[in-house]
């Protein structure tokens, strides 16, 4: 059984154990028992075999995050950069803007088709949480603009790459980002779609006023799991727990961010597949490189999210990389390694 997190508040203590939350050491019996009894992999992840048997990667569920491609977009445009995304096996992308800079002005309307007539599915975007200046296009200063623009594109998924950071690092903090979060997933669900938060390492930090609480804890806890969705950052998560397997005063806290995604398989629909060279000597612990280049084991994290109750069917896997050196040359080696990944022989 999942065990709730040691904590210090028993209000939260009670709404993790209500949601079965994993905490920062939890359900890593859940994990061992989806990954077939294998020993949870170093931070850096293992080599994976290259193994016979299916795909790893679900059909029609490759994608990648256009953020990558940013250079290109705004040079070439959305049209030829969907083009060479097609030509390299992709199904999916995810929004990170609506504009082609020097490219030129084009309409939403335009963009859907664009995107359709390329092969290509919009599965989600990412738009700012908030903002000072009230004209900000965001979801707390523009809320009905935001999904307007994401109903006119058709998508599934609108959320945020924002972290809950707007009332600080407490627990109560949190809970306030937390209650915004609800209503802005109940707003979606109203059109059709999913509200979701994409983590970065910090998420994975401990409250400032409850140093026994992480904070990625208490945003799971107090969203509803029917209004708020998570597109976890896979690399992102691995920094995280470089950098934060340890609380403040230096007790071990160790946690596997694929446990928390087998514990709730249906609040994660979206994924980012980013890699990262092991480099203990490096702030996050890892180099970000393009994806097969690094030490993340992407045959196992994969998998083990396939082998959940409609886990091909409901999770979407969008490569990305922050800055590469040649963002086609990226998109194209992410696509064949990822599609080259097999599950391992039985």
């Amino acid at each position: 059984m999942p065990r709730t997190p040691r904590t210090t508040d028993p209000e939260l203590a009670r709404t993790l154990s209500r949601r079965n939350m994993l905490g920062v050491a939890a359900a890593g019996a859940t994990a061992a028992a989806l990954l077939g009894g294998a020993t949870t992999a170093s931070a850096a992840g293992t080599a994976p075999a290259a193994g016979r048997g299916r795909p790893v990667l679900p059909p029609g569920r490759l994608g990648i995050q256009l953020y990558s491609l940013r250079d290109k977009v705004s040079t070439l445009g959305f049209a030829r950069v969907f083009e060479e995304l097609r030509r390299f096996g992709y199904d999916e992308v995810e929004y990170a803007g609506y504009s082609q800079g020097s490219a030129g002005p084009l309409t939403l309307a335009q963009l859907r088709r664009l995107t359709r007539d390329h092969g290509l599915r919009a599965i989600g975007s990412h738009v700012g949480y908030y903002s000072d200046d009230p004209g900000a296009y965001t979801f707390a200063q523009n809320l009905t603009k935001v999904l307007d623009d994401a109903q006119a594109l058709g998508l599934k998924h609108i959320g945020t790459a924002s972290g809950p950071w707007r009332y600080g690092a407490t627990v109560d903090g949190w809970k306030r980002c937390a209650e915004e979060f609800n209503h802005y997933g109940a707003e979606a669900r109203k059109r059709g779609m999913k509200f979701y938060q994409h983590n970065h390492a910090e998420e994975f930090s401990f409250a400032t006023d409850r140093p026994d609480v992480r904070l990625y804890d208490v945003l799971l806890a107090e969203t509803d799991p029917d209004l708020v969705y998570l597109e976890m950052d896979i690399y992102w998560a691995y920094a995280g727990r470089f950098r934060f397997g340890r609380r403040p005063d230096g007790t071990p806290a160790p946690f596997d961010p694929l446990a928390y995604v087998l514990e709730q398989p249906d609040r994660y629909p979206l994924f980012h597949v980013k890699d990262g060279e092991r480099d203990d000597t490096a702030r996050d612990g890892y180099r970000m490189v393009d994806v097969g280049d690094g030490d993340i084991d992407y045959q196992r994290f994969i998998s083990a999210v396939g082998r959940t109750h409609g886990g091909r069917r409901d999770h979407h896997w969008q490569a990305e990389h922050d800055n590469p050196a040649e963002s086609l040359t990226f998109a194209r080696k992410a696509a064949s390694h990822l599609r080259s990944l097999r599950e391992k022989d039985c």
